[in-house]
């Protein structure tokens, strides 16, 4: 016959090794993030701030040829991706293909 002690040792060492196991499972399936929406100037006014735009070769001084949002040390989209996340403007993407005034080439 189990002794009381035995029992609720048996009980604590189950609960124990399912507590892990629980939480494994109660993880996400996916790491995939939603898509942030899409940086607008009248959705920021850091942007408006910055003169971010959507297409780099519409933008204005001090834009130099070259000079993109996919290029810049702030992107940090995957290569290839239309829009990503940007240091800068947390909670939106920003154009690959855009540009703002805190631009900085990667190095």
């Amino acid at each position: 016959m189990n002794s009381p002690s035995s029992t609720r040792r048996g009980f604590l060492a189950l609960v124990g090794s399912a507590g892990p196991v629980i939480w494994l499972a109660s993880l996400p399936r996916s790491a995939q993030a939603a898509p942030l929406p899409h940086l607008t100037v009248a959705a920021s006014p850091t942007a408006a701030a910055l003169k971010y735009t959507e297409d780099a070769s519409k933008a204005g001084a001090p834009h130099k040829p070259g000079q993109d949002c996919s290029n810049c040390q702030h992107y940090q989209g995957k290569a290839g991706q239309a829009y990503g996340p940007c240091a800068l403007f947390p909670g939106f993407d920003v154009n690959a293909k855009g540009w703002c005034a805190g631009y900085g080439a990667k190095a």
